[in-house]
């Protein structure tokens, strides 16, 4: 059974980069942003041209390739064996946002000052193009591979992992593996991450819609109702930032992934605090006001919630939408690993109440917790720190919900770097161009060491 020659590896990691950086482009340029209106594919054309066209790339390469019939999820498979590694990515990007936000257009890839910018370099197509162009990197080296890796491609990460649930259902799992859609060195443990839904009737005449994912601190939303002047004096007086525009007063924050509500500034929550204290208020607007206001913590609604595994609870108002007739709040909770999600759930539906608010758990993603000791955790630690020289780097714990959480023996594994700023969910979204290619070398030799590695 041949060895790796590192040299050989470093040679074809160089030849493969620009073809790497060219077929991420290509990708990026489509905008795989969910579209619920579709029914097939599910999740609309632009997911679907995005599936389609890495699965043409892998074959092109030399992999085995599948295609959901119901459009759900790809497959591309290399190597021989019973045993399964998997490598689990995702297409589907979220909403770009304001566009005046951004310095490059999210779906016109550019490299600027060794940056390579748009919508999903982090956040999944970089790193899967990267783990990806890393493995054609190891096949060409002439290495044997006596475990099947297979590169599983979701295209619902961003929203209900349906594509995932449907994968699970209909395929062979692997024995463990890895998704690049997180930070190095690893993620050993994610959070519960808790989805709700908050309604009731509308009985006031505010209407109101604002915020595109919950999995994202939204950074405006605009007002379009009465007293717009008062509003603007009191957003004065409150130090926040806002623009007045022809069509009404738009509230400005700051967007971050919803694991990072701490990092975000939440402009929902700074209009609902601004509306209830000039008088205009609803439901929603006063549970916002009175029970979370600008803590992104929510502890004055559930009070300390943290753990020594996960640290602490993360509570983020994705999205409202106040209609004549209804009110709706949209809440991502990220609930550290020990703590109880059923206490989670009594604390917001008991508060909820008081202000006629119905509670409707709409996603519930367990957390998970590989330990450190497992031999995946230590076989991608060893490689990482072997290709780096970090050394002080440790597993850490997250708040964040990626494809790990869908199987078992499965951890977060890059692709940003620690000291690199992670921009995933945010404008002027970019990965560096020197990170890609290190990835490339780390997910070479990591996925060398675990086609050679028992699972025990």
């Amino acid at each position: 059974m041949a060895s790796l020659d590192d040299v050989q590896l470093m040679e074809q990691i160089q030849k493969w980069k620009e073809p790497m950086i060219e077929s991420l482009k290509e990708i990026l340029r489509i905008p795989s942003i969910l579209d619920e209106s579709s029914q097939h594919p599910p999740f609309g054309s632009s997911i679907d041209e995005a599936l389609r066209k890495i699965l043409a790339l892998c074959d092109h390469l030399g992999f085995r390739t599948y295609y959901d019939p119901e459009g759900y999820y790809g497959y591309a498979e290399v190597g021989v064996g019973t045993e399964l590694i998997g490598v689990l990515s995702h297409l589907d990007v979220v909403p770009a946002g304001d566009l005046n936000t951004w310095d490059q257009h999210p779906f016109d890839p550019q490299i600027v000052d060794g940056k390579l910018y748009g919508r999903g370099t982090q956040d999944d197509k970089g790193p899967t193009m990267a783990a990806l162009f890393a493995v054609k990197a190891l096949m060409e080296t002439g290495v044997d591979l006596p475990k099947r890796v297979r590169f599983i491609f979701g295209t619902d990460e961003e929203n209900h992992w349906r594509c995932m649930k449907k994968y699970v259902q209909k395929e062979e799992v692997p024995i463990f593996g890895f998704t690049p859609d997180s930070k190095f060195p690893l993620i050993y443990a994610e959070k519960g991450l808790l989805q709700v839904q908050l309604q009731a009737s509308n009985t006031t005449t505010l209407t109101l819609e604002g915020g595109t994912a919950l999995n994202s601190v939204p950074d405006r939303i605009v007002y379009r109702g009465d007293r717009q002047e008062a509003l603007v004096s009191y957003l004065e007086k409150l130090g926040y930032d806002y623009q007045v525009h022809a069509t009404g007063v738009e509230v400005l924050g700051k967007a971050s992934h919803a694991q990072f509500t701490e990092r975000g500034i939440n402009a929902i929550s700074r209009l609902a605090i601004a509306l209830h204290d000039i008088g205009i208020g609803s439901r929603a607007i006063q549970f916002i006001a009175h029970e979370i206001k600008e803590d992104p913590h929510a502890t004055g609604l559930f009070g300390p919630v943290e753990d020594a595994v996960s640290g602490k609870l993360n509570c983020n108002i994705g999205k409202i939408k106040i209609t004549e007739k209804h009110e709706e709040l949209l809440i991502d909770i990220r609930i550290p690993v020990t703590v109880d999600k059923q206490e989670i759930l009594d604390k917001l539906s008991q508060k909820a109440q008081l202000y006629g608010l119905t509670l409707k758990e709409r996603e519930w993603m367990p957390s998970i917790y590989v330990p450190k000791d497992h031999v995946l955790v230590r076989t991608l630690m060893q490689v990482y720190q072997e290709v780096t020289g970090d050394c002080v780097s440790k597993p850490i714990a997250s708040g964040g919900a990626t494809y790990a959480r869908a199987m078992k023996n499965c951890v977060a594994f890059g692709a940003i770097f620690p000291h690199r700023e992670k921009m995933a969910h945010q404008s002027n979204e970019y990965i560096e161009v020197e990170d890609l290619t290190l990835s490339m070398e780390i997910y070479a030799k990591a996925i060398y060491r675990l086609t050679r590695t028992t699972n025990s």
